[in-house]
């Protein structure tokens, strides 16, 4: 197998912390591999990386080609499991030709990129031109790393970006995004008289990536809960007491939950209009969540809660807010065009509520206008609404000769025609494009799937394929 190489760094990359936001060992990990093959290394004030490659024998005249991908991973795991992504190694088996991470995020997105870049950096037979090897920073938390390149940090003007998710398919363009963000400030009110206290969550929600897995319907645990709230809210009187749900921005939230506290001759009824709700969601998501499931248990007491006003006003908005696809694309059939997701439910300190959101969309005047239209549902229930976060898309170039290269390789090894289309997740390439103009670009990988959520797999085999392709495709730029 050609590809074992980039393999084997992708298994040294799963042993480095590599959080989004504190890539300092992914970062030393990279300066070391640089020095020891006597490679010009290069690093930015944000941490974006370069290793630069001369051309192999007889390719000195070609152009320079720079490879892609980011440092940083998303890092999620399953409630109830011991994991510390600052200092444990990622898990992972092999199972049926993927690799997995049952119970925490695997890093492939965007780790195996990054395997091989190491591997062509490695590589004495491999032919290519000279090749600038970036390794971009904080991808995960709004392309942070992506924003601060300077003009002259690159001097190519051919890029191949290694973040895509799909073997077989070859990537033009790319939606944009932007991050909604409410703050709620409240008060703590005393919680009078005889109370029982109860926990009610939803959890073994699928999750996944808010951009690529958002049409796919799947179940959002901070809708599920806002649902039994809200129904709970109709015809009895309780406490919020606490609230957690969801995660990370670029996540569908998989997990949330609330404390409530409620007059004791209150509890069957509550408990049984929760089963009702767990059910019927159960049912509404059995093909895409099978292991969504419900609980409801006695707590601990609380003393305090927050105000009524605020988590009414909460509840009614959250139970209302949309999540999902706003529209889908006129252009390119099947491609989503605008969405949004209700990402996370934060008591952020005593007296703050965070709510994160994020809107994506390949037009910009749609994408802003997503933005505006949940700060106005904010702002309606009283919260302080920011926007920040906002990366551009990436307009598809149907005309790259670097498209047309791909495309015939691809035929050529594989006796089939790859599909050539746009992706609703956010790539950092329409950040190039602001930086560098003049860019010819193009993006494919090898085949991911679950990514940002535990579960996360890496198909074995279509490994070997990208591999195959990209270094076809090297050797060919002349």
């Amino acid at each position: 197998m050609n590809s074992v190489k980039v393999f084997s760094f992708f298994d040294e990359i799963t042993k480095i912390p590599r959080e989004s936001g504190h890539e300092e060992r992914i970062i030393a990990y990279l300066q070391h591999f640089a020095q020891q093959r006597s490679l010009e290394c290069k690093t930015d004030e944000a941490g974006n990386v370069l290793i630069t490659k001369p051309a192999t024998k007889g390719m000195e005249g070609a152009p320079i080609v720079i490879l892609q991908s980011h440092s940083d991973m998303v890092c999620e795991k399953n409630s109830g499991i011991e994991f510390n992504f600052e200092t444990d190694p990622i898990k992972y088996v092999e199972e049926n030709g993927w690799l997995i991470a049952k119970d925490t995020t695997l890093g492939a997105d965007c780790g195996i990129g990054m395997a091989a870049q190491l591997a062509i950096l490695d590589s004495g037979n491999t032919p290519h031109g000279p090749i600038e090897a970036l390794f971009t920073t904080e991808e995960e938390t709004g392309l942070n790393g992506a924003k601060a390149l300077k003009p002259e940090f690159l001097n190519g003007k051919l890029l191949i970006n290694l973040d895509s998710e799909d073997e077989g398919e070859l990537f033009i363009g790319c939606a944009g995004g932007l991050d909604t963000t409410a703050r709620f400030d409240y008060k703590e009110e005393n919680i009078s008289g005889n109370k029982s206290f109860l926990k009610t969550g939803f959890y073994g929600a699928t999750g996944g990536h808010s951009g690529d897995d958002i049409e796919k319907e799947r179940a959002n645990a901070n809708q599920l809960l806002m649902r039994f709230l809200y129904r709970l809210s109709l015809n009895t009187p309780f406490n919020l007491c606490y609230i957690d749900g969801g995660n990370k921005r670029n996540a569908i939230a998989r997990e949330a939950y609330a404390i409530i506290a409620i007059d004791p001759a209150d509890t069957v009824s509550t408990e049984r209009l929760f089963e009702e709700v767990a059910n019927e969601v159960k049912s509404e998501h059995i093909k895409t969540d099978p292991e969504l499931h419900g609980e409801i248990l006695p707590t601990a007491p609380y003393q305090k809660a927050i105000e009524k006003r605020v988590a009414e006003n909460l509840i009614l908005l959250l139970n209302g807010i949309p999540h999902g696809v706003l529209a889908m694309s006129m252009d390119i059939p099947g491609l989503v065009e605008t969405s949004t997701n209700l990402a996370s439910i934060k008591i952020e300190k005593e007296g703050v509520i965070r709510i994160g959101t994020s809107q994506r969309s390949s037009i910009s005047s749609a994408r802003y206008h997503a933005g505006r239209r949940i700060e106005s549902l904010f702002r309606l229930a009283g919260a302080k609404v920011t926007h920040e976060n906002e990366y551009p898309g990436w307009k598809p170039n149907t005309d790259s000769p670097l498209l047309e290269l791909c495309r015939s390789s691809y035929k050529e090894l594989f006796g089939k025609e790859p599909v050539v289309r746009a992706i609703h997740a956010g790539l950092e390439c329409g950040m190039f494009l602001d930086i560098y103009p003049y860019l010819d670009m193009i993006s494919f990988g090898p085949t991911l799937r679950g990514v940002h959520a535990p579960g996360e797999r890496l198909e074995v085999a279509s490994v070997e394929k990208f591999w195959t392709l990209l270094t076809n495709v090297l050797s060919k730029i002349k």
